[in-house]
């Protein structure tokens, strides 16, 4: 017997590569979820763009270009459309195969199967976000990311929140089928109140101050001071930090419930 027939452990990034790549096939073959993270995004972008006047009515009576709010608002719509009802359906789908339970019985851990049924939605979700860039900076005007790494990060949390709610919501989701109405309700409220398809400043004062309080909010906003902000450098990381930190505070919240409250048995 030679030592190549005793291969060593597998590390941790070669478990979750497989298993994404897994996620990756099944992702490819479903439709409906293929088309709804590759179509719905940029369809909403085109859609509202029609739709909207060029100009938002801000809350002290200056006008707010439609453009950059669009267009940053549908980086939004990705990681609500593509990671989060994308993600959902999955773990519904996988848990009421037995596929996950089946998956805790080998060298996964939790965390890396969770993680590791994310990675094709996430990864089609940061390509789809960098097309959106591309298309506010020639199509609608909008101008080039002011700090290129604060609006990293902002998607990097955003995507991790987005991940961790899919997995809380799948908990109360029976069936893959009614993926669809649980996860409405967190995608209506996003989209109307943490500013996706009109900014908080186009709110009245108190309906503003209220949204701030979303799971998304924070994150969008770290996503717009590093697209739209004047100043890149420390400027706009030291202007980014309170949203950064809402934004990491229910990311942990998330994260924990989603430790917490998952479920791998099949609900009967």
């Amino acid at each position: 017997m030679t030592a190549d027939a005793f291969p060593g452990p597998v590390s941790r990034r070669s478990r979750m590569g497989a298993l994404g790549h897994i996620e990756l096939i099944m992702l490819l073959r479903n439709r409906s979820a293929l088309v709804s993270a590759l179509v719905l995004p940029l369809g909403s972008l085109w859609l509202l763009h029609t739709v909207t006047p060029s100009t938002f009515a801000a809350g002290d009576g200056e006008r707010v270009a439609a453009g950059p709010a669009l267009a940053t608002g549908t980086i939004g719509m990705v990681l609500l459309f593509v990671v989060y009802s994308t993600l959902v359906g999955a773990y519904v789908a996988r848990r009421e195969a037995l596929v996950l339970k089946r998956l805790r019985t080998g060298a996964l851990t939790d965390g890396e199967i969770l993680v590791g049924t994310a990675l094709p939605a996430a990864g089609v979700a940061w390509a789809q976000c960098a097309l959106v860039i591309g298309v506010g900076m020639t199509m609608l005007d909008v101008r080039a990311p002011a700090s290129p790494e604060l609006l990293v990060v902002g998607v990097a949390v955003g995507t991790v929140l987005v991940a961790a709610l899919a997995a809380c919501s799948a908990v109360f989701t029976r069936t893959v089928e009614m993926a669809q109405l649980t996860t409405m309700p967190l995608i209506l409220v996003s989209v109307a109140g943490s500013g996706l398809a009109m900014p908080l400043e186009a709110m009245p004062s108190w309906a503003a101050e209220a949204c701030r309080f979303l799971p998304l909010t924070p994150v969008m906003e770290v996503v717009r001071l590093g697209w739209l902000g004047t100043d890149g450098g420390a400027a706009a990381w030291s202007a980014a930090l309170p949203q950064l930190g809402g934004a990491l505070l229910w990311t942990g919240a998330a994260v924990w419930g989603a430790r917490i409250w998952f479920r791998w048995e099949p609900r009967r």
